[in-house]
């Protein structure tokens, strides 16, 4: 069986949101704070929490977001969405202070519809094709991660960091548009795997799988939004030209996304999901260690390649793992807490990450990431491997 005329349409119109979504979020990651030291009272500890603080509102709006969906309508609530989000990105490219980044990106992330766009496309889909109409929308997701870490440094070297803000409002302009030209929504649907339910919190909480993968997920965002609080200095301070790292990061991001697809495809193969994340952590791991002991700009690309094939493997598994770690009734709850888990993350690491690049050395984070990867190795023996005959996970 395949899509219908109305979930293709649907699914074009929604993937294309949720790229616009993610490219304005994520496009500021690789350069803020190299070109954001430019605004007054900038610090790396003020740009931090900058990059970071997008999180913070998104962990805590997602769920009322997606609540409220249910009562007055998805579109609504997405184009209040992506109007807060437009806001925000004004508010960034009008500052000329920190203060006023920090207000606009917080006001970024408080445009939290992520979990309404997903909503609205299991409205939008038959349950037999709910799967991979979702599977799409992950792989535009990722897909977008990597587009936006290309593009960001362009687009900054050519118009500056106001330009790039300028650009981001014009994508909430675009998504606006896309909801315009959705086809007719169908009567309001409350799907069971959608549904954030309070009686499931206790099971959710009282689960060792649930809470692993989500510390996994927390863990990964903290690493990968610390780094990219030092990478744009180092990568100057190492050789690069500040409108030249759109050139560093391309090769890098398109590789690293080549680079996961065997592991991808080997750990489905083989039902080895846990074995795999193992490895992808130690790879990150090690990518950490080989950034702080070489000093030369090649050795530094590569040794980011490495760790992104580690972090796209993880971004891709652990969300479609924990799906399948627990039943229909528990899924929302369930992924709730893991969105939440993922945003308060990079929200973390956004500040710790500008507290500990204080003095423009990256080996106090170096040390926090291999930590937390090292437990987090550790835990993930405690994962159950999915039941099947061929399942080697350990």
């Amino acid at each position: 069986m395949s899509f219908n005329a109305l979930e293709q349409k649907a699914l074009v119109g929604l993937a294309l949101l949720y790229a616009t979504r993610m490219l304005g979020l994520f496009m500021v990651l690789p350069i803020l704070t190299l070109y954001g030291m430019d605004l007054e009272g900038a610090t790396s500890i003020s740009l931090g929490l900058a990059l970071g603080i997008y999180g913070i509102t998104q962990a805590i709006l997602q769920i009322p977001f997606g609540a409220a969906s249910d009562r007055f309508g998805r579109k609504p609530l997405i184009v209040i969405g992506l109007l807060i989000f437009f806001l925000g990105s004004l508010v960034s490219a009008l500052s000329d202070n920190v203060i006023g980044l920090i207000i606009g990106r917080a006001l970024q992330g408080g445009g939290a519809i992520s979990s309404v766009v997903l909503a609205l496309l299991a409205d939008y889909t038959r349950e037999q094709e709910r799967s991979k109409a979702m599977a799409v929308v992950g792989a535009v997701i990722g897909s977008s991660f990597v587009l936006a870490v290309m593009i960001g440094p362009v687009i900054t070297g050519w118009f500056g960091l106001s330009g790039l803000f300028w650009f981001t409002s014009s994508l909430a302009l675009m998504g606006l548009l896309v909801v315009l030209l959705l086809p007719d929504v169908p009567p309001l649907q409350i799907h069971s795997e959608r549904k954030v339910r309070r009686d499931q919190f206790r099971a959710i909480f009282n689960d060792a799988n649930v809470l692993i993968l989500s510390l996994g997920v927390f863990i990964l965002h903290l690493i990968m939004t610390a780094l990219f609080v030092a990478l744009p200095v180092l990568l100057v301070a190492r050789g690069f030209a500040a409108e030249n790292l759109g050139s560093v990061y391309a090769p890098v991001m398109i590789l690293a996304f080549i680079g996961m697809a065997p592991m991808m495809m080997a750990s489905e193969r083989r039902k080895a999901h846990v074995l795999f994340l193992r490895l992808a952590a130690l790879i990150a791991l090690v990518a950490l260690v080989i950034i702080n002991f070489v000093s030369g700009g090649f050795a530094t690309a590569i040794a980011l390649l490495l760790f992104f094939v580690g972090f796209n493997f993880m971004e891709a598994s652990l969300p479609s793992l924990l799906s399948r770690k627990v039943s229909a009734s528990q899924r929302g709850t369930a992924m709730g807490l893991f969105a939440t888990s993922q945003f308060t993350g990079a929200a973390v690491g956004g500040i710790v990450g500008g507290v500990l690049f204080s003095d423009s050395n990256i080996t106090p984070i170096v040390i926090l990431g291999a930590a937390l990867l090292l437990i987090w190795i550790a835990v993930l023996a405690k994962v159950e491997p999915l039941k099947s005959p061929m399942a080697i996970d350990r």
